[in-house]
This record gives structure tokens, sequence and C-alpha cells, in this order.
């Protein structure tokens, strides 16, 4: 017969498990409070009331519906590409390419959008999202089989090919696929077809919602899945991966594509879902700042999602704060870049802390001098 738990141990385990729970989220939390804390100073060195600022930026995130909506809008490409930065990590790969690959997809989703017609609006939304995420997948394919087969740090060949793709999106906007009604003479593509919208709930985008079941998708499929651990073994370890029988290179090259095609998904909501076209320069950032929140998010699908939030808070009411006080818009990124620094500088706040790392939060990167 099985013996029953006692209360003691039952108490025992709530606070083991608050204690692990603590564990995964001071040092973001600490990261975000001493970033908004240096704000606050910079804001009253500045001249400008850290309060009145503060306030403006929180009025303008989350005021009122339609404030809120606008944030989970701009969260949403952030969650995608949060989350193409954290499973490439889980690898041990560090995919700075989420930018071109994102933008590759925002590219062929419109382009699909435009051209494509007679199609029911949940068939050519569906076959849009999907091109735009291949396109994402395949260019994420290309760093990861120099990865695989030649040792070509994935460092420096995303990086290059985020430029690549920035010529080609810019060329192929202002070239064979620009709008030309109406004499416009900005680079940009036609309007999507109505039929490839991604409608909105109320003042909620629906792709954030897909944001969230792609979420747990990527949390279910990396620790509930032998892919999945065939990952994280890599990522810890490709020697030992290898010795057990694992197929490193094809790992690799697996994690790369679904990491291109995680971003691709977020060009394409940015193009089908918010700015119905695609045109330079609305995508720039939505990649590098997946790396932010992938740090901020400590890797993990679900931690992802609350970091995303944040930093599309930020975006969204930057405009208020520099309104409403007086505020240039360019602190929101000062303060970004500060969490960005504590998150990744965390033996500073684990000083402050005083804790220290445990092995599984430690972040290990195969592709820098291996």
């Amino acid at each position: 017969m099985d013996e029953q738990r006692t209360p003691k141990e039952g108490s025992q385990s709530i606070t083991d498990w608050l204690g692990a729970v603590w564990r995964v989220i001071a040092i973001p939390l600490a990261a975000v409070f001493l970033a908004l804390l240096i704000g606050a100073i910079l804001l009253a060195v500045s001249g400008a009331n850290p309060i009145k600022a503060y306030s403006a930026l929180i009025e303008g995130s989350f005021g009122s519906m339609k404030t809120l909506g606008r944030t989970l809008a701009k969260a949403t490409p952030l969650i995608f590409s949060g989350l193409a930065v954290a499973l490439a990590f889980k690898a041990g790969l560090f995919n700075i390419g989420a930018q071109g690959q994102l933008l590759l997809g925002a590219m062929v989703s419109a382009v699909v959008g435009f051209s494509v017609k007679g199609l029911p609006p949940f068939l050519h939304v569906t076959i849009a999202l999907l091109a735009g995420a291949v396109a994402g997948g395949l260019y994420g394919a290309i760093p990861g089989a120099l990865k695989a087969f030649t040792g070509a740090s994935e460092v420096i060949t995303t990086i290059m090919l985020n430029y690549v793709a920035i010529n080609i999106t810019d060329y192929l906007a202002d070239g064979p696929f620009k709008d030309t009604s109406g004499g416009n003479i900005v680079a940009r593509t036609p309007e999507i077809l109505e039929s490839a919208r991604i409608p909105s709930f109320g003042e909620i985008p629906t792709g954030f919602f897909l944001a969230i079941i792609v979420s747990i998708i990527v949390w279910f499929a990396l620790w509930r899945t032998t892919t999945g651990f065939e990952i994280r073994t890599v990522g810890l370890s490709p020697h030992a991966a290898k010795y057990a029988g694992m197929r490193v290179a094809f790992t690799v090259i697996l994690t790369m594509v679904l990491s291109g095609f995680l971003a691709g998904i977020g060009g394409s909501i940015e193009s089908l879902g918010i700015v119905g076209r695609y045109q330079p320069g609305f995508n720039t950032g939505l990649g590098f700042d997946g790396i932010t929140i992938a740090l901020l998010g400590k890797t993990h699908p679900f931690g992802i999602i609350p970091a995303a939030i944040l930093i599309g808070a930020m975006k969204a009411g930057a405009s208020t704060m520099q309104f409403n006080a007086g505020v240039a818009k360019e602190i929101t990124d000062v303060i970004q870049a500060l969490m960005l620094f504590f998150v990744t500088a965390d033996m500073i706040v684990r000083k402050i802390l005083r804790t220290r790392a445990e092995d599984g939060e430690k972040i290990t990167l195969s592709g820098w001098g291996q």
C-alpha cells in the first residue's frame, strides 16, 4: 500500500517548486527592474519626469483596448523571432539571421497575398503564411548546411545573409513587385488582397493567438518528442550526442530550418495581418529584437511570450511617452539595450541577488570556438 504524503512533505514540495520558479524568473525580472531604474535616472538627468514618462508609456500600451491591441500587434512578430532565436539556442546555435529570414518570409507572403487570386480567405491566408514560413526555413537551411558540412560559424554566415536578404527584398520591392498604382514612387509591393488578410478579433490581432499556439507547439516539440531531445542534447554536447548515435549534422540543419521557419511566420504575419503589404523599413529590427526576447525569456517558449509583450509595449507606448512627457522616442531603445545587457551580463545581477547559476540555466553555443 502506497504511503500517503504528509502535509509537511506537501508543503516542502510546494516550497521547492516556488524556489525553482524564482530561480528561473529572478534574473529577467531583476534585469527589467534595473533597466527601468537606470532609464528613470537618464530621464531625470535629461529634464523629464520619470513617473510621468513611465505613466505615459503604460497608457500608450495598456491604457485601452485599442492600445492593448497595438501592443499585441507589436508583440506578435516578436514572439516568432524570439522563438526562432531560442530554438537555435537549444541546439547550441546563435541564429543572428532571424532578421533576414523574417524579411524573406514577409516578402514571399506579400507576393502570394497580392498575386494569387480566386481563393477563399482561409485557404489564401494559409497558403500565404506557409509560403513565407517555407521561405524563411529554406533561407535558414543555408547557414545550417554550412555549419554542418564545413564547420562555418553560423554567427558569421547569418550576419552576412541578413544583408543579402535586405538587398534582395529591397530590390524586389522597388523592382519586379513594386506597386505602380496611382503613380506610386515608394518602394513597396501592392496591397495584399482582402482574402489574404489576417483578421482581428475585435482590437486583438488574430496572429497573437497563433503565436501562443505555436509557442505551445515548440515547447511540446522540445520537451516531449525525440527530435526535441536530440536538439537539446546536441546543444549541451555535440560530441556526446554523436557518441550516442545521434545525427548531429542533420540536427543542426533541421534546427536552423525550423528556426528560419518560425522567423518566416513572424514576417508573414507582419505583412498579412499588420502592414497589409511588404514595405522596406516596416520590419526593421524585428529579427534582431528576437535575440533580446529569447534571452529575456530564458530561451523558454513560455518565457518568450511575456518578454515579447514587454518589448511590444515599449514600442507601442513610445510615441505616447514622447508626446505626453516630452521624452525622446529613442529612450525606449536605450532601456531595451540595458535589459539585454543585464540579462547577458547576469553575473552582475546575480551578485545583487546573491544567487548562483544552475547548470540548466546556462546557454551553450557550439558556434563559438567549436
